[in-house]
């Protein structure tokens, strides 16, 4: 015994250390660091997955677009210069051309500058698409999204970060990304016709100006970066309160929990205007070096035009002629600082990008670290899986046989994961076709935490559950605790977990059972199958219908083996005696969680945990059965009945193995 405790031990710590590691990373200071450009590079390469993708040719259309934009404002810079001649030489011919051509070129700026706008959005829906898409992949492969949201932990509100987060990434990104793409092509023309311009000072003393102002907003990027992530963060656990109050209104309104729940919504509120608050702190610092940077750039392109006009270099020009050089060279150095200050200006969108692409990229790095814990050779990066509706162990399917076992558990010993605690040990059963099995035991004794390790929720500490029969609505059907209701009609609820293509559709039956479990008066209420109303199931169904028509389902699919957790805890015992004695007539076997005396008629047998890690199997009713098995626990082996052997233990097809600790 000492030596098991001693490896549950090690291999506990090995996993918590591994989560505490994993937690630390994801809690540790963000920042415009490599690390960023790591995450930010993968989010690329799903945001473009091929040179011929949809997103990879419009943005290459963007890119034409703007360069072709530039052309156009480049000429539209020397309007004004061409105007000082025309009106200097009194010339009223080359006066109405100009103005002609200056027309044509305004209007063609405002179309390409809507088609850049229009284009831009379009990319932003198509990378939100790409990015949600291969996140919902991943998510919900499997049982990922439970380990994620229940077991792991590590990341906080992983909805947010594939809803809000990639949506705020990608808008803010396909509004930066052109700017920065095309700006060392806009400053290298421009640099070389400042140079003409001014000589050597004017792109250097412009060069310099950049790289000051630079290294200001990179020391004073980081900690925005911090804060944009920390506020969305706050952001979600404000929202997540918000929707807590709503799914559960009706249990704080009987607990009249308004004062508690103001005060603790005000907490979140607190610590999100906390946030802000330094975030708004550390803006205001960036946003003064941005402006000042662009108000600063406005007279370095006269300074730097200064040196050639005093030093001469001009005098043999006629006024009207040198005034039109003037604003003709005043034009290119202005917008060579603004090529420059423009980078500048993005700085604050970039931490957006920032702070986003973090939180993104570390739900990509926890889902990869879960998925690869579950699949050996699992590659994240390239994301090399394949998604099976209903998958055993080893993630394909299994043939199943009439008289096959559903499960065979060999020796397990489990508890909660990322805990030391054991709820039951060296547990050997099998679930026989026609054989029903109620679990019993005080709350916390481990009744449902059984379901979860026999569905793969939960790995067990020691043993193996061998999955004889595929999980599905064909084979093993789980009726939760919590009955789950999708969004959609009430046939979407029927035919749950599967889709109207994937069943052979019956309106018959459905009408049927839903007459059987009483629930009449909801299809009329729905005013048929078909209505998809727009409204929360959870809000508008009573806990017994709620299990009553998760039976719905379960007759609808009439598996060979359901598993029910407390499935009838808020419907009478009428209609629980109904429940199970359809199932008996439809020959589906049951494991059953409940503490309700009146269910013990349906089931064979008993298995009864005693909340210290042991447990015992015994027939329901006396004389039924004449053996009985029982093991875990340092109190040695209970045995009822007669006719047991102390290795194996065989009951009307339910096999009980024990081991003395």
């Amino acid at each position: 015994m000492s030596h098991f405790n001693s490896r549950a031990r090690g291999e506990q710590t090995t996993l918590y250390g591994a989560c505490a590691a994993t937690a630390a990373m994801v809690h540790a200071q963000v920042k415009f660091d490599l690390t960023f450009f790591k995450r930010f590079l993968k989010l690329c390469r799903w945001m473009f997955p091929s040179l011929c993708s949809k997103a990879a040719v419009m943005t290459l259309f963007l890119l034409l677009l703007s360069l072709l934009e530039q052309v156009v404002i480049y000429n539209i810079g020397l309007i004004a210069s061409k105007y000082f001649k025309v009106l200097g030489t009194k010339d009223r011919q080359g006066f109405t051309t100009h103005t002609i051509i200056s027309v044509v070129l305004i209007i063609a700026e405002a179309f390409l500058k809507s088609c850049i706008t229009y284009v831009a959005s379009m990319l932003h829906i198509t990378w939100r698409q790409s990015l949600c898409t291969r996140l919902h992949h991943t998510y919900f492969c499997n049982i990922l999204y439970y380990h994620v949201n229940v077991v792991d932990n590590t990341v906080d509100n992983p909805d947010q970060r594939m809803t809000q987060d990639v949506d705020k990434m990608t808008d803010t990104f396909s509004k930066v990304f052109v700017p920065i793409i095309i700006s060392p092509f806009k400053i290298g023309y421009y640099m070389y016709q400042a140079s003409i311009a001014t000589g050597y000072i004017g792109p250097v003393s412009v060069l310099c100006f950049f790289m000051v102002f630079s290294l200001i907003n990179k020391f004073l990027m980081t900690p925005v970066v911090h804060y944009v992530y920390k506020q969305e963060r706050r952001e979600g656990d404000f929202r997540f309160k918000h929707m807590q109050i709503r799914t559960y209104a009706e249990s704080a309104a009987f607990y009249r929990a308004g004062q508690v729940e103001e005060v603790k919504t005000n907490q979140k509120l607190d610590q999100l205007i906390g946030t802000q608050r330094r975030l708004i702190h550390w803006n205001f610092a960036l946003n003064f070096s941005i402006n000042t940077a662009d108000y600063l750039g406005s007279i370095l392109s006269y300074i730097a035009l200064a040196f050639p006009i005093f030093l001469g270099r001009y005098d043999n020009l006629a006024p009207a002629d040198l005034s039109a050089l003037i604003s003709k060279n005043a034009f290119v150095c202005i917008y060579l600082i603004n090529c420059f200050t423009t980078l500048i200006d993005q700085a604050k969108d970039v931490t957006d990008v920032a702070g986003c692409a973090h939180r993104i990229g570390q739900l990509t790095e926890v889902m990869g670290r879960i998925k690869a814990d579950q699949e050996d050779t699992y590659d994240f990066a390239s994301g090399t899986y394949s998604r099976h509706l209903w998958p055993d162990d080893s993630g394909s399917y299994q043939e199943m046989h009439a008289t096959e076992p559903a499960f065979h558990m060999d020796g397990v010993t489990y508890g909660p994961p990322k805990s030391s605690t054991v709820l039951c040990r060296d547990l050997s059963v099998q679930l026989q076709t026609g054989v029903n099995v109620l679990v019993t035991g005080d709350s916390g004794c481990g009744k449902t935490s059984l379901l979860r390790v026999i569905s793969g929720l939960w790995r067990p500490s020691k043993g193996r559950v061998n999955k004889l029969v595929a999980q599905g609505p064909s084979g093993v059907l789980y009726l939760p605790q919590k009955p789950y209701l999708t969004n959609g009609s009430l046939r979407d609820q029927i035919l749950f977990p599967c889709t109207e293509a994937e069943v052979v559709p019956d309106d018959d039956k459905m009408h049927e059972y839903l007459s059987l479990v009483g629930l009449d008066q909801l299809l009329e209420r729905l005013g048929g199958l078909d209505v998809d109303l727009d409204w929360n199931w959870y809000d508008e169904l009573s806990p017994g219908e709620m299990q009553r028509l998760s039976f719905v389902r379960l007759f609808f699919h009439k598996p060979r083996f359901a598993m029910l957790d407390e499935a009838t805890s808020q419907v009478s015992q009428e209609m629980e005696s109904l429940l199970y004695n359809t199932c008996t007539g439809m020959h589906i076997t049951l494991l059953s969680v409940g503490h309700r005396d009146s269910i013990r008629q349906f089931h064979h047998m008993m298995l009864h945990f005693d909340g210290t890690g042991s447990w015992t199997l015994t027939p329901t009713h006396s004389g039924d059965h004449g053996d009985s098995g029982s093991g875990g626990g340092d109190g040695g082996v209970v045995s009822e009945g007669a006719g047991l052997d102390s290795q194996h233990v065989q009951l009307s097809g339910v096999q009980a193995s024990h081991s003395e600790s």
